[in-house]
């Protein structure tokens, strides 16, 4: 799994790296190309929110539980993760820093694999990152690093 849940940059790197990669823009695409939704881009149900309640408590705001709803299938999915912290705007962002929280929390419990960097601000640390994500996912394999 990728966070946040929608970089098209972490999509694409897991992507090259013979991985798939768990990301909220697929799941958004299901929804919003799903014959029953009359109206896109409109891409959630009031069914949503009631699906989310699987994963969060009913007192949260219907706004997490939607995310969670859409997040909470792909956390059960992860087989590991790649969490970015800090990141610019335009890298990714789920919009909810309580959401974020949760998915958080939720993947360090399911004890998978995790790599946890921060944004990098700088061109040797975005090569650093890369480098980093590479080797994560490598080692997912079992190749050599």
């Amino acid at each position: 799994m990728i966070f946040p849940p929608n970089s098209l940059i972490l999509y694409d790197l897991v992507s090259r790296f013979g991985h798939q990669p768990l990301a909220m823009m697929s799941k958004i695409s299901e929804k919003v190309r799903t014959p029953e939704i009359d109206s896109p881009p409109m891409n959630i149900t009031y069914e949503e929110p009631r699906h989310g309640l699987k994963y969060c408590a009913v007192e949260v705001p219907s706004g997490v539980r939607g995310r969670m709803a859409l997040l909470g299938p792909l956390i059960e999915e992860a087989e590991a993760a790649i969490i970015v912290d800090d990141p610019d705007i335009a890298f990714g962002c789920s919009g909810c820093a309580r959401t974020n929280e949760l998915v958080i929390q939720m993947l360090y419990e399911k004890d998978i694999p995790i790599l946890r960097l921060k944004y990098p601000r700088s061109r040797e640390e975005a090569r650093d990152f890369v480098r980093s994500i590479a080797n994560f996912l490598k080692s997912l394999n079992g190749d050599k690093q």
